[in-house]
This record gives structure tokens, C-alpha cells and sequence, in this order.
């Protein structure tokens, strides 16, 4: 691997505490989601019967809001993955380089997505490929 604008120490660790703070927050998001998503908490359990859907079309709403709930835990959760890949790269020293062409990763670009695996050129090959299926 060449040694080009490789980041340096102070950059790093900068790196470090805006992925643990972002990981964090994504965390909180995540559990606030899903207890709303299985309804934990919720009044159904205490007797009130105010929170029960009374007609079919609330039924389809609330499964509808279940549902979409759920899809974006699972896209915090892929986040939150490619953070946690992006701390192991801080730690191993392959951060800021592209995961295919090795090259350096424009600063601007971690600045905006600070877990990004790719420099912008492979993420748009990586789209076009998975966009031809």
C-alpha cells in the first residue's frame, strides 16, 4: 500500500470520535425503533384499550407502520454495521483507503460519510453493478 496522503495521528482519532458518537446515536435510534415497533411499553398491557385498533383499515395502518418501521431498523442496523467495520479499519490502519483500488479515500468524502469503504469512483461502479443485477 502506498503511504500517500495517508491521515494522520490527530485526523484518526478525530475520525474515531465522529464514528463512536454517530454509532451511538444511530444505537439509541435503533432501540427507541424497535421498542416502538413491538409496541413495548406501550398501554395495551395495563387495560387500556384506547391503543387497540377498533376498525379493519386501522388494522392495515398500524401493520403498515409496523412494517415500515422495521425496514429502517434494518437500514440503521446495516449503518451501524459499516461503522463498526470502519473502527476496525481505524484500528488495523486501512482506513481512509478504498476496499477495492487501495487508493486514498478523499477527505471530503469521509468527512460527509466517515464510513465509507469505497473512494467515490468504486462506489458508483459498486452501484452500477448491483443496479444490472
Amino acid at each position: 500500500m502506498a503511504n500517500d496522503r495517508q491521515l494522520k495521528q490527530d485526523e484518526q482519532e478525530r475520525f474515531r470520535k465522529i464514528l463512536l458518537s454517530l454509532r451511538a446515536r444511530l444505537q439509541g435510534d435503533v432501540d427507541q425503533m424497535t421498542d416502538e415497533a413491538l409496541n413495548r411499553g406501550g398501554d395495551a398491557g395495563n387495560g387500556n384499550l384506547s391503543s387497540m385498533p377498533i376498525h379493519m383499515a386501522d388494522l392495515g395502518t398500524d401493520n403498515f407502520d409496523q412494517e415500515f418501521t422495521l425496514g429502517l431498523i434494518e437500514n440503521e442496523q446495516e449503518t451501524l454495521d459499516e461503522i463498526e467495520a470502519a473502527l476496525v479499519r481505524l484500528a488495523d490502519g486501512g482506513f481512509g483507503r478504498c476496499g477495492d483500488c487501495e487508493k486514498p479515500i478523499a477527505k471530503a468524502r469521509l468527512q460527509a460519510l466517515p464510513y465509507t469503504r469505497y473512494c467515490i469512483e468504486c462506489a458508483r461502479a459498486h452501484e452500477n453493478r448491483v443496479a444490472l443485477g
